[in-house]
């Protein structure tokens, strides 16, 4: 981004549209900038990074009223938020679509006070987005995400949770992993949850029940190709809430990044942001 900054500026400035440019260095950056931008009255904020950046910036803005729309630069490892809305890849064709002032309304998901906007999750393969370090996602991208998973698919081990959604019977067992979906992209994969739609008030939910190693790499292999929701391991339906609670420590996975630990509370903000898309 840094390389493309004077040629994206000069884009919008042609546009008519004045910037100011804020570079984050640690965690909680962009969400304390986001935040101050809202409340200083800026019309456009548009992030620039991955799908852990994003989410930081939507924390900042989430609540707040009178929100201006956000846009997206997709510079991540998976760019699943992108890649679910169909923004260009192009930072020409992305530009152009802001000075058109082209946007839509999408849902939200809240969890235990904090936001997320594509996926949130628990389950110990669903820790693998914030186990991968930085540097390593730098240098090889994807790759370095199906690296650890294979690490962590040999230890995997269930977990016992209680489930209750509005609108479903109470579910109470072992489960190898959770995932509550906003959109239909989830770790790159765009066949996990192919029926989320990102402004339909509802979450998707797939939990996976306990199973062997074997199952489990079956599993995946259906996954892949859409063929997972006849399997007698896959629980599947569509909420606008639901309470998640374990006596094991689980931790939480919110847009990629750790967002804590269980019990979790998780609600659907209808049509809550406006995007560029």
């Amino acid at each position: 981004m840094r390389r493309l900054l004077p040629d994206v500026l000069h884009r919008l400035d042609r546009a008519g549209i004045e910037t100011s440019c804020f570079a984050t260095e640690g965690e909680g950056d962009a969400t304390r900038e986001a935040a101050e931008a809202v409340d200083r009255g800026y019309d456009i904020i548009i992030a620039a990074g991955g799908d852990g950046t994003l989410n930081e910036v939507v924390n900042g803005m989430a609540g707040k009223e009178n929100l201006p729309p956000l846009g997206v630069f997709p510079l991540g490892t998976t760019n699943d938020f992108a890649r679910a809305m169909g923004i260009p890849r192009r930072w020409e064709d992305y530009c152009d679509l802001v000075i058109e002032n082209k946007t839509r309304y999408i849902d939200i998901g809240k969890a235990n006070g904090r936001h997320f906007i594509n996926i949130a999750g628990g389950g110990s393969l669903t820790e693998l987005t914030y186990e991968v370090p930085s540097r390593l996602k730098t240098r090889i991208g994807q790759l370095a995400y199906y690296m650890k998973g294979i690490e962590k698919v040999a230890s995997l081990s269930p977990t016992e949770l209680l489930i209750k959604a509005d609108g479903q019977p109470q579910m109470h067992g072992e489960f190898m992993l959770f995932l509550i979906a906003n959109s239909n992209s989830v770790g790159g994969f765009e066949k996990l949850a192919p029926g989320a739609v990102i402004d339909d008030g509802l979450f998707d939910v797939i939990a996976v029940k306990k199973c062997n190693l074997g199952e489990f790499l079956r599993l995946m292999t259906l996954a892949l190709r859409g063929e997972h929701f006849n399997d007698p391991h896959v629980v599947y339906f569509k909420t606008n809430r639901m309470e998640v609670t374990s006596p094991s420590m689980v931790q939480l996975n919110l847009d990629g990044e750790l967002g804590g630990e269980l019990p979790g509370v998780f609600e659907m903000l209808p049509q809550h942001l406006r995007i560029f898309a």
